[in-house]
């Protein structure tokens, strides 16, 4: 009754979701694209293939689903890897790294008729969710066509699960439809347990964002962009990285106190979100900063003080060309952005105390002493203050971060072990 309920809500709601999209797309066009992928008309597969379908709802879950992506291919090179997003900024990650080796859509409306057409057509032997895209007819539709349902590198912070509970009435029978969970913390296992989840559900596998691979070509590339920046003065840069609305100002502030006494110090900033690119170039230049921007390929000279990250795909790069790293979505309530990153770059992190969405990697790289908790602009100035005048406490900073992005390795061949389980016959 409580999914039927859902499904009618969900339908009633829908010209209220197809007008937030038109609403987006006057800053992203990509939002009033390809609708008819989000009512499950897309290409048919052909029966014979086997399928894995993978989704991921934007670009942080994207990212963190590459590896494992790529490890499957390898694995099953006779299978298609069908990857799903819900925004066009997951989806241009998706074909910028994989191209046409994946089959990419937009993931179906959570209606029950939509989701029958999407999974005819596509037939997936498996379904594999990143970290916590639970939606109750898309995991109850699989578990009645016997598609096994596996919820990858799952988090879940205190406050969801606390919301999870009020619908108890849809949350357990979502649950009770899912294979398994491969949570990345035994908090987040814990979590799902108290809602109904079985012990047999459960796996602890840890956090699959600690298995970044970078090679030897990105770090080129990153030494040839930090030799750039730093130029023949061998300034600094600062990185405030996926900053959110709110957020921009906060930094913007830190840097103005941080140039009275590092007058050469470069802020490359980038923003989380694309359209907002030129609302933050306007803050940065109503604040009288001189300005570059990525995109446009200009190299910063010693006069430009900030670089304005508007490009797509480039941050992991950016952070092995900065000193010091301030990741953004955490002086406001967004749960944070990935820490892990920086640190296996042996950059110093800074982030707001905002971090329920990694809260083990925070508190990982807080007690190794890799990383430091800004709570205002106030609090960002002294920390990179102490850092730009100590190189042995930056040095010693950053070999923290390090040592936790390294030693946390392994999640990856773990839940490469429980999707295997489920690919297999039984």
């Amino acid at each position: 009754m409580a999914r039927l309920v859902y499904s009618l809500l969900f339908c009633l709601l829908t010209p209220l979701i197809l007008l937030r999209l038109l609403w987006r797309s006057r800053l992203a066009p990509e939002y009033r694209r390809r609708w008819d992928e989000r009512f499950g008309f897309v290409t048919d597969i052909p029966s014979v293939r086997q399928v894995i379908w993978v989704h991921s709802v934007s670009v942080g879950e994207t990212l963190a689903a590459v590896p494992m992506i790529r490890e499957l291919q390898r694995r099953y090179p006779h299978a298609l890897l069908a990857v799903t997003t819900m925004t066009p900024t997951g989806s241009a990650r998706v074909k910028a790294v994989f191209g046409d080796s994946v089959y990419h859509v937009y993931a179906p409306y959570d209606i029950p008729c939509v989701l029958r057409r999407f999974l005819k057509r596509l037939h997936p032997a498996l379904l594999v969710i990143m970290e916590t895209e639970l939606w109750p007819n898309l995991i109850c539709c699989c578990h009645e066509q016997q598609i096994p349902v596996v919820v990858a590198n799952a988090r879940l912070s205190a406050n969801s699960a606390k919301g999870y509970r009020k619908f108890a009435a849809l949350t357990s029978p979502m649950l009770g439809c899912i294979n398994t969970i491969a949570a990345q913390h035994q908090d987040d296992g814990e979590r799902f347990l108290s809602l109904g989840l079985s012990a047999q559900q459960l796996v602890v596998t840890g956090n699959i964002k600690f298995d970044l691979d970078i090679d030897d070509e990105l770090k080129q590339r990153a030494a040839e962009l930090r030799s750039q920046w730093r130029g023949t003065s061998g300034r600094s840069v600062l990185l405030a990285a996926s900053t959110h609305r709110g957020e921009d100002d906060i930094v913007l502030d830190a840097f103005a106190r941080l140039l009275e006494h590092y007058p050469h110090l470069l802020l490359v900033l980038v923003p989380r979100h694309p359209e907002r690119f030129d609302e933050v170039a306007q803050l940065c230049e109503g604040r009288k900063l001189k300005v570059v921007r990525r995109s446009h390929e200009i190299v910063p000279t010693l006069p430009d003080q900030v670089l304005l990250g508007d490009t797509m795909g480039e941050l992991l790069l950016f952070f092995g060309a900065c000193d010091i790293a301030f990741v953004g979505g955490s002086l406001v309530p967004v749960g944070g952005h990935n820490l892990i990153e920086p640190a296996a770059w042996s950059v110093p992190v800074l982030s707001g105390p905002q971090l329920f969405n990694f809260a083990e990697a925070s508190s990982l790289l807080l007690q190794a002493g890799g990383m430091a908790i800004c709570e205002d602009a106030a609090a960002i100035d002294a920390a990179v203050s102490k850092l730009l005048t100590s190189t042995e406490t930056a040095s010693r900073m950053g070999a923290a971060a390090k040592s936790v992005a390294d030693n946390n390795r392994g999640a990856l061949e773990r839940l490469l072990a429980v999707i295997e389980r489920q690919l297999s016959p039984h």
